[in-house]
Order: structure tokens, then C-alpha cells, then sequence
């Protein structure tokens, strides 16, 4: 509980009110941000917890009799780790990872490929959220040693995918599909991976059990919410839209109350909480039946890949696709954010290096006044002065970024 407590007050957390989570600078009054998003989130992982919770300790009796578990405590480290899923993620959506890292991969940026080790040089080519969040609540620095000072199983929990950028390995193990910690982090999630005694894996580790948990709260909230926001926004239309979300909810639905919402918000809003509840429901049975695999590793998909509506669940991401994600409201928003990261980053990266080297310009000298007085500028290592400016950018909300952009291109000032 003091672990959600600390998340929601840190400042990385409040950015996210100005992040984007599907349709960027969306002025819409019903659109979810990455803050609104986060925050569901961990009401449905809180859910997700506590049921599971309960079921474990039903199984284990010992941990409440003799350790004094609660379900409760369950909750709390699925909640926790659940409101940070996104807190390392930087602006403009998934878009805003991908231009990262194709500064490294076909921009100014591949110009460091020879001079960092390959697993660094990945690390910044395969730029990835998980990983920032991850250093956002693990890294010290004067007056926060520890980071946030989160508890081992908040942390263990919230690493969805525990191995490092390299080796690239083709599986379907779900861990696998991108990785958890940059290099400089490695250590500490070592230390966290030892002190709860997850296996290792071919690799990396694996999974801590929880983390099935907030992996498929988030699928329940983008899935169902990114679709009402598609509906709310006029991407959809509302008559095609509630068949789907209606083909979910039938065994639970009133449809004599329903038929008395005479709005579309009322209407997707009953139906939107009915999904949710259904898939929190499912999700935990397929927890509890399948306990023993995750414990010993060898569970390797999401929990909602084994749900009985996962032909429901796809048809509903389709829609997402085709209608919401690749709008063109969202694509010409995501071209935008692709320009101003590159330029923020080539900006960045430029004056840091002259300032090391000692040759810094005047203009080199204004640029480094714009960084928080957080940003550390003296590291000897190439590689983590790339990483501070890649965690400053993705740092940055949406409008924050196109501000900084705006005062360095002078477009402010015209």
C-alpha cells in the first residue's frame, strides 16, 4: 500500500496526465490518457489480486494462518505494480519508443554502433518502456537513493519480461517478446530476481507469478477502453461497436435495463463494466487452474490467450486496429511525433557529448541549461549519457516535448 502510495505522488507518475495513450493531443472529454489509463488499471489488477487472493489462500492455508496473509496483500502488489505499468513510456504513444530507437538504428544515432558493446547499443536501437519504468523506480540519485523504495515484490511484479535486450531469441514464451531492464539496471534486477527466488530461465528469469496479473489487467482495460474510446470519438460507429462488446456480456447482460439507456456513453459505459468484470472473472479461473505451471515456469502465454472469449477479444482488437490505431487522426499525430523526438534527441545527444569532451559551443551551453537539474552530465560511459537523454525525452509528456521542440526550432518565436 505505501508502494502505491509513492508511485501516485512521484513526479513520473503525475506526466502521465499529458501522455498519450491511443489518439494523441486528443482534445476530447472522454479520451484516456496514460494517466486515466494507469489508473483503471490498477483498479482491475486490484480485483484481479484480491480474487486470486483469496483462492491461493484457500490452496496455501499456512500463509494465513502462519504467515498472516491477507487477500488484500495480494491486491496491493497486483494494484501497485499495475498504476507503474506505464510509467516509463515516453510520449506519443508506442510511437514514441519506435522513434527512439530509429535515431540509433537508421539515424544520427548509428553512429555510436561501433563504439558501444552490442548488448548497450541494443539496449538504445530497441528503446523500450518497460525497461525506462523499471530505471524510473529503481535508480538513485542524491537525496532518492533507491529510487522510489519499492518492496522486492511490487518490482518483481512489475518486470513483465525479465532478460536483457540480447540475445534475441525467436519463442513463444510471452517474457520474451521484448526484455525488462537496460544494462545499467541489470544488477538490481539480479538482486531483486535472487531475493525472491525466481527461476532462471534460458536467458533471463522467470516471470514472477503476479505479473500474469497486471499483464492481463492491462489487457482488459486497453482492449475494452481503447474501444469506448474508439466508439466516444466517432471512429466507430456506436450500432457495430456494442454488437461486439455485447457478444461478450451475454450470460451477465439486463437487457431490460439496458433498453432503458437512451445514450450512447450510458450504453457503452454498462456494457464496457459488464466486459470488464466478465474478463477479471475468467482471468483469475485461468490463474488458479493453471497455478502450477506458473509457478514452475512453463506457462508461456498471456492468461486472456487461454479465455473462452479470445475470439471475441480478437475481433474487438481488429476493430481497434483498422479503425482506432490507424486513424488518420492517430497517424499524422504519431509523423509529428516522430520528428520532434528525433530532433529533441540529435539536439540533446550533441551538446552532452561536447560538453564532455570540452568543446561545448555557446549555443551547446543554452541547450543544457533546458535539462532538469536531475539529468546527470558527467558520466564517463558513453553509454549511459545516451541513456540520460533517452530517459529525459521519454520523460517528457506530449506537450511538453512539442514545447521544448518549439523553443529549439524557434517556431515559437515566429
Amino acid at each position: 500500500e505505501v508502494d502505491y502510495d509513492r508511485i501516485i505522488f512521484s513526479s513520473e507518475f503525475r506526466s502521465l496526465q499529458d501522455k498519450t495513450q491511443v489518439v494523441p493531443f486528443s482534445q476530447g472529454d472522454f479520451v484516456h490518457t496514460r494517466l486515466t489509463h494507469s489508473l483503471e488499471t490498477s483498479v482491475v489488477g486490484r480485483s484481479l489480486g484480491r480474487k486470486v487472493g483469496v483462492e491461493i489462500l484457500k490452496k496455501y492455508p499456512h500463509l494465513k494462518n502462519k504467515l498472516g496473509y491477507q487477500s488484500n496483500d495480494f491486491g496491493a502488489i497486483v494494484a501497485s505494480a499495475s498504476l507503474a505499468h506505464d510509467i516509463g513510456n515516453p510520449p506519443f504513444g508506442h510511437s514514441g519508443e519506435k522513434s527512439i530507437g530509429q535515431y540509433f538504428i537508421s539515424g544520427p544515432g548509428k553512429k555510436f554502433k561501433d563504439i558501444l558493446n552490442k548488448k548497450e547499443f541494443q539496449d538504445l536501437c530497441d528503446f523500450e518502456g518497460n525497461a525506462n519504468g523499471f530505471k524510473i523506480l529503481t535508480q538513485s540519485r542524491p537525496g532518492r537513493e533507491g529510487g522510489l523504495r519499492l518492496s522486492y515484490a511490487t518490482l518483481g511484479t512489475f518486470v513483465k519480461y525479465p532478460k536483457e535486450s540480447l540475445p534475441v531469441k525467436p519463442s513463444s514464451n510471452i517474457s520474451d517478446k521484448k526484455y525488462g531492464f537496460f544494462q545499467n539496471e541489470k544488477n538490481t534486477y539480479v538482486d531483486i530476481a535472487n531475493e525472491l527466488g525466481l527461476l532462471k530461465d534460458d536467458g533471463g528469469y522467470n516471470r514472477h507469478p503476479l505479473t500474469f496479473l497486471v499483464e492481463a489487467a492491462d489487457d482488459i482495460c486497453y482492449t475494452i477502453i481503447d474501444f469506448e474510446d474508439g466508439i466516444n470519438l466517432g471512429l466507430v460507429q456506436e450500432d457495430y461497436a456494442l454488437e461486439y462488446l455485447i457478444n461478450l456480456v451475454r450470460d451477465s447482460i439486463n437487457t431490460e435495463k439496458y433498453n432503458t439507456l437512451n445514450n450512447t456513453i450510458d450504453r457503452v459505459s454498462y456494457l464496457r463494466a459488464l466486459s470488464i468484470n466478465t474478463l477479471i472473472n475468467e482471468a483469475v479461473q485461468i490463474f488458479i487452474e493453471n497455478e502450477d505451471d506458473i509457478l514452475s515456469g512453463n506457462f508461456h502465454v498471456s492468461l486472456l490467450k487461454k479465455s473462452k472469449y479470445k475470439p471475441q477479444i480478437s475481433d474487438i482488437i481488429k476493430i481497434s486496429v483498422e479503425k482506432i490505431y490507424e486513424s488518420k487522426e492517430v497517424i499524422e499525430k504519431e509523423v509529428a511525433g516522430y520528428n520532434i523526438i528525433n530532433k529533441l534527441l540529435d539536439t540533446f545527444i550533441s551538446s552532452v557529448n561536447r560538453y564532455y569532451e570540452g568543446n561545448q559551443t555557446s549555443y551547446d551551453d543554452l541547450i543544457l541549461k533546458l535539462l532538469p537539474s536531475t539529468t546527470n552530465l558527467n558520466h564517463d560511459n558513453l553509454y549511459s549519457r545516451l541513456l540520460e537523454i533517452c530517459h529525459y525525452v521519454a520523460s517528457l509528456s506530449d506537450r511538453k516535448a512539442l514545447n521544448v521542440y518549439n523553443k529549439i526550432t524557434g517556431v515559437e518565436y515566429q
